[in-house]
């Protein structure tokens, strides 16, 4: 009887080696090998030598490109217009999306909520964490005084009883909560490991392109930040959504990482209330307070997450430190960047912060990655030192440089238009930003600036 062979594998790119090494040869990460153990091949189930060659079982083509037909892929509409622009505008069929996310964060209830106004597909939601009544439970909260009945419910953790129960009720669409918890017979390791996942995903996505159903898979965050499972995972899927957010806060983010079907710019924003996820259309009103007004250290930008546009708040504090070294805390921004504006507020316009705390926040629990939040951030720092609040009728978008330079950004007509919108009077915009563009179509003053001085000298006087 052939015995269980042993094999190591990279848990971020899957490079497998015969022992375990230290550093990958193939990403370069360190102490990523994992032992795994492989089961002897059955003599039944060996390929035979023209299979492994290739040469018997060619049957497609080559196709010269002008005779490959170009066709957009037919999509199915998830009752969900937030969820939908992040597809890319529907689900594909045959496609098959890994939605991510942190414990917590409402993975399982926005899934579980898509699926129950789905009412014109036949569904199979697939758990392996929790029981049928618990996702009784929440299917009542989500949607109380209605029991839908093109929704199947199948708590199961082995891949083939899956396949089964898919052969027999024969769904529209299959959603599996979560991958990390599914297991199949053909390898000898427990679910959640390494090969599990990969083997599991690879024949998940066999099914979703041979069957041409869509299916949806919930995966699990790492403490890294990154999806739990090997990398080829992303590689495997048509498309990796984030769902993002801070649990402290309401608002949730659901955002593209990759789409072969669509852009990766598209944002999704969701409230989280007792009663599920509500969808956010106009961000930019719950986003800001109104409450600032004779408050120093607020400022609001005129930010863009993928292609949509929202004011957000901006806020900051300087203090004195109280002991001896300076602290530098930014929350839902880039900490260095931070510490590089600062450098240039100290070397380009002459405010000396080496021995004051600056604590900043963006409003709402959001983490925008955007460089127009450059200006808003230095005014609301130096609002802060001097302790003089900026009118609340001005608003202010512009990256700012390592010379002092404010440079263009991107979208300026959108930004434009949704300040002026909410009723802001006035907005800081890059100088090289006016070229190109109607100014007579806005009523909002606009503020051209070429260095930092200037948009200060603007705010303060």
């Amino acid at each position: 009887m052939a015995k269980d062979k042993t094999a190591y594998v990279c848990s971020n790119c899957g490079q497998e080696s015969p022992k375990w090494i230290g550093k990958c040869p193939a990403c370069g990460q360190w102490n990523t090998f994992k032992e795994i153990r492989i089961a002897a091949e059955k003599p039944h189930l060996a390929a035979p030598a023209a299979a492994s060659t290739g040469h018997a079982l060619r049957k497609n083509r080559a196709m010269r490109l002008s005779e490959i037909e170009g066709r957009d892929d037919p999509r199915i509409d998830m009752n969900d217009g937030e969820l939908n622009r992040v597809l890319g505008g529907g689900l594909v069929p045959g496609s098959i999306v890994l939605l991510g996310g942190e414990p917590g964060i409402g993975k399982s209830t926005l899934s579980l909520q898509t699926m129950l106004h789905l009412t014109t597909k036949r569904i199979l939601y697939i758990s392996g964490e929790e029981s049928a009544h618990q996702l009784k439970m929440r299917a009542e909260r989500l949607c109380p005084g209605n029991a839908p009945e093109h929704l199947l419910i199948l708590c199961e953790n082995s891949l083939e009883n899956i396949f089964e129960h898919i052969r027999d009720e024969k769904p529209d669409l299959v959603v599996i909560d979560s991958i990390q918890t599914i297991a199949t017979e053909e390898v000898e390791s427990s679910a959640g490991s390494i090969t599990q996942v990969r083997e599991c995903a690879s024949q998940l996505l066999r099914f979703a392109k041979t069957s041409g159903v869509p299916v949806i898979l919930i995966g699990h965050i790492t403490k890294e930040g990154t999806l739990a499972g090997p990398k080829i995972l992303e590689h495997i899927v048509d498309t990796v959504i984030q769902f993002e957010g801070d649990q402290h806060y309401m608002y949730r983010i659901l955002r593209s990482m990759k789409n072969r079907f669509g852009s990766t710019s598209e944002l999704g924003i969701y409230e989280m209330r007792q009663d599920g996820l509500r969808q956010v259309s106009n961000p930019s009103e719950l986003l800001l307070t109104g409450e600032h007004d004779g408050l120093s250290g607020v400022a609001i930008s005129s930010a863009i997450e993928g292609v949509r546009p929202f004011l957000v708040e901006t806020q900051a504090l300087v203090s004195t430190a109280a002991y001896g070294t300076p602290q530098r805390q930014a929350t839902g921004f880039d900490q260095r960047r931070l510490n590089m504006l600062l450098a240039v507020l100290e070397k380009r316009v002459g405010f000396k912060l080496m021995q004051k705390d600056v604590f900043l926040n963006i409003a709402g629990g959001l983490r925008v990655t955007d460089m127009a939040m450059d200006l808003s951030v230095i005014a609301a720092i130096l609002s802060s030192n001097v302790d003089t609040p900026i009118d609340p009728q001005w608003c202010m978008a512009g990256e700012v440089g390592l010379s002092g330079e404010v440079r263009p950004v991107s979208r300026i007509e959108q930004r434009i238009a949704e300040a002026e919108k909410l009723g802001f009077q006035h907005i800081i915009i890059p100088h090289y930003n006016l070229q190109g563009f109607n100014r007579k179509k806005f009523q909002i003053e606009l503020h051209p600036v070429r260095k930092v001085e200037e948009s200060l000298r603007a705010l303060f006087g």
